[in-house]
């Protein structure tokens, strides 16, 4: 008898055990999305809920599921659409999308916010930043310095909202440098700085006193020497080997241009920015060639691109490849986790490779493992 009821007891904690993996299975996990869709950003919001659609599609799982909320691009709106995704269960989110609307955040307990910004500072201890932020970015330009053995660089930097961030990413790359410079955005001021920086007076008064000597020498080669001199702005070089411009657009464009006023020249230096997202009108700007930057994969944003053009007959922003790979960065979660240690899985050490590159994720933080490029003769060349 002792032995009947024992088989029997065996079988019955075996079929509870099947019951339950099979419930666990069948376990959807929930994911909000935080987005704005309506006000001036809601193009923004909706191509991001068609990225994740994309995602679902492409992962071909009904394991996840997807509850997006309108935030209207305004922090009190975020708070009040985080608080009813929390009351619907919801524990993890992607979004918001503007690190302004991250404020109230922390209100939110037991809550995990993946936000789109790449901004690292000051962030509520619930929301990790999911962006290329400037420590991913200034890892891959270490990288590349340290490649071509290169041991003066100096930093210029804007004086703009985003130097504390730039200031981090300095000290966690743990990059060479010689020195680092804040410039003024406006042209004029923005010149004055270049010619301090490069000490361009020093150097093109080298250049008048060289042609006033051989004017005054009995070299009888002097007249050759002279148009050659009269060819160039400067004599002397400067202290640097690289410079490593922390800004974008029109702003980048001016550095440049001052760089080249005062006779530095990226034929003789390198010239290294921050990632442009492949901006096209750079490749026509042949006097700034060659010019060195980091990026997300170039042929994967292609891909990508093709896709959810063929998909939506629309071209997304780039906004909509990072949420494409955060439905999959979760979903791989899962697959290594339960559903209720999701969150937890940000903590610990993971790599994740997706359409944007490699995820490192470690104590609520994600650094990308970027590529590097260099745009020279008006194409884009992949260095690494």
């Amino acid at each position: 008898m002792n032995k009947i009821f024992k088989i029997l007891l065996i079988i019955i904690l075996n079929l509870f055990s099947f019951i339950t993996l099979n419930a666990s299975e069948n376990i959807k996990i929930k994911i909000g999305l935080l987005v704005p869709l309506s006000g001036d950003d809601n193009e923004i919001g909706k191509q991001i809920i068609k990225a994740t659609r994309l995602a679902l599609q492409d992962i071909n799982s009904d394991k996840i599921e997807i509850f997006p909320k309108d935030t209207r691009s305004d922090p009190n709106t975020t708070l009040k659409v985080a608080n009813e995704l929390k009351q619907m269960g919801i524990n993890l989110i992607i979004g918001p999308v503007f690190y302004e609307n991250l404020i109230n955040l922390e209100e939110v307990k037991d809550v995990t916010f993946l936000s789109f910004t790449n901004k690292t500072l000051d962030l509520p201890k619930n929301v990790i930043s999911t962006g290329v932020n400037s420590t991913s970015q200034l890892n891959t330009i270490k990288k590349f310095i340290d490649q071509n053995e290169i041991n003066k660089t100096i930093l210029l930097i804007p004086n703009l909202d985003y130097d504390l961030e730039i200031k981090k990413g300095i000290k966690e790359s743990k990059i060479k440098k010689l020195k680092q410079y804040f410039y003024d955005i406006e042209p004029t001021k923005l010149t004055k700085q270049i010619e301090k920086i490069t000490n361009y007076e020093i150097r093109k008064q080298n250049l008048i006193d060289e042609i006033t000597r051989l004017e005054n020498s009995d070299d009888p080669n002097k007249e050759s020497k002279i148009k050659n001199l009269e060819k160039r702005y400067t004599i002397g070089n400067v202290n640097f080997d690289s410079i490593i411009i922390a800004d974008f657009d029109e702003s980048l464009k001016s550095v440049i241009t001052s760089l080249l006023y005062t006779d530095v020249s990226p034929k003789e230096k390198y010239f290294i920015t921050f990632n442009q997202w492949f901006d096209e009108s750079l490749l026509t700007e042949s006097t700034s060639q060659p010019i060195y930057y980091p990026s997300i994969n170039k042929e994967n944003l292609e891909l990508f691109e093709k896709k959810f053009f063929k998909q939506f007959n629309e071209n997304p922003n780039h906004l909509s490849l990072l949420s494409y790979d955060l439905v999959g960065l979760i979903f791989y979660l899962s697959l290594k986790n339960s559903i209720s240690d999701i969150n937890k899985a940000f903590k610990a050490k993971n790599s994740f490779k997706g359409k944007i590159g490699i995820f490192d994720i470690e104590n609520n933080k994600i650094n990308h493992r970027l590529n590097f490029y260099k745009i020279e003769e008006g194409v884009i060349k992949e260095i690494f």
